[in-house]
């Protein structure tokens, strides 16, 4: 395993796969990681939490501008 898988683990779609479910499923996969990443330097004390909340709200648009974009009501 080299770092980058390490640090940026994939798990197996297991949906319908389609472009735009794999790209959101990416998206989302992405999303978890970085929130991870941000709780621990919260919990740390590297980063405070009203920092860790606009970090994850910002996070949190970004996926739901995704969605939208990606994937049919």
């Amino acid at each position: 395993m080299d770092k980058h898988e390490f640090l940026y683990p994939r798990s197996t779609y297991y949906g319908k796969v389609t472009p735009e479910q794999l790209i959101f499923n990416a998206n989302l996969q992405e999303f978890s990681t970085k929130v991870g990443y941000i709780s621990s330097l919260e919990t740390s004390g590297k980063l405070s939490s009203q920092d860790a909340y606009q970090q994850i709200k910002h996070l949190w648009k970004e996926l739901k501008q995704s969605k939208k974009n990606l994937l049919p009501s």
